[in-house]
């Protein structure tokens, strides 16, 4: 979550440098994410962006979209738009009540989304409500995506989304649970399975660096959430809500907290590939909280680098 704006333009210019598909960032409440990245588009940085996640309790369907299409416009290319439900005490302190099924809100957000965006006019008003649609904009396009941790949501990406966004998820849970939910739901709705995407946290070994210390730095809310701890369970993981940091050096003993060299990491993120992700969005958090932004950038400057090297075939 940046506070100041300067301090995400560097991660622009690596994007762009290294010829990367896309600069992502999650829900901000300091400087609000859509609006960074129309900063960073105000600079000159047309490169393709992605959220993962925006939170649904914070905005209107119609906002999401609004703001999503408006990206597209301002740089000229396709925008992912992530979305996800929150915890449910997130959504509780924001509505007053969790959601009935976390599922049925997430179908229900993803379809008017989707309305607007594609200027759908909505005439018939809604439980006596007046008819609600945005004008007409011509705009590259926007995928939008559905933030996803279990088989459930994901068999609902699969129904609905263009992408499915998952995070901190193994690949063995992934090519166990999420991967077949996921094309379950596009081959019931006879639709295409969408884009898998996967945030993983990496960091380069270098000297001073403590890979648990850095994944707590990175992922302790999530950590002590629920929802992500019983993923992690499901995931073969040992791990409780109450205790992040003993999760935090499960995270780094089985590997989904991507740490070594930048060779090993590169086949780390290669087992990704193999068990149907489309996308890695490489969250270099851990690092960037503990040894500042300069360094974050180092590391993803040589693990693009050595990626690189891999895709071209001078590294076996």
């Amino acid at each position: 979550m940046p506070t100041d704006p300067s301090d995400a333009v560097p991660f622009a210019e690596l994007v762009r440098s290294e010829d990367m598909p896309r600069l992502w960032q999650g829900q901000s409440v300091t400087i609000e994410t859509h609006q960074m990245f129309a900063y960073l588009a105000g600079m000159g940085f047309r490169i393709p962006f992605g959220t993962a996640v925006t939170l649904m309790p914070l905005r209107h369907p119609m906002e999401a979209a609004a703001h999503a299409r408006s990206l597209a416009r301002l740089t000229g290319r396709r925008v992912t738009l992530g979305l996800g439900p929150g915890s449910p005490d997130f959504v509780a302190s924001l509505r007053g009540k969790p959601y009935d099924s976390p599922k049925a809100a997430c179908a229900d957000y993803l379809r008017q989304v989707r309305g607007f965006l594609t200027e759908q006019r909505h005439k018939v008003p809604v439980a006596g409500r007046q008819a609600l649609d945005l004008p007409d904009l011509g705009h590259p396009g926007v995928d939008i995506g559905l933030g996803v941790l279990r088989p459930p949501l994901a068999r609902l990406a699969g129904e609905t989304a263009d992408v499915a966004i998952t995070w901190m998820t193994p690949p063995g849970y992934l090519a166990r649970d999420v991967v077949p939910a996921l094309r379950r739901g596009a081959r019931a709705a006879s639709r295409p399975v969408p884009r898998l995407v996967t945030v993983v946290h990496v960091a380069v070994d270098r000297h001073g660096r403590d890979p648990r210390q850095l994944a707590y730095a990175a992922a302790h809310t999530h950590l002590g959430a629920p929802h992500y701890t019983d993923m992690l369970r499901s995931a073969g993981l040992r791990v409780h809500p109450s205790q992040p940091y003993l999760n935090a050096r499960a995270l780094v003993d089985s590997g989904t907290f991507a740490y070594g060299t930048p060779r090993e990491v590169a086949g780390a993120l290669a087992e990704y590939a193999r068990v149907g992700v489309d996308e890695v969005v490489l969250n270099c958090a851990g690092v960037g909280l503990a040894h500042g932004w300069n360094a974050a950038l180092e590391d993803l400057a040589e693990l693009s680098a050595e990626m690189r090297a891999v895709r071209s075939g001078l590294i076996a």
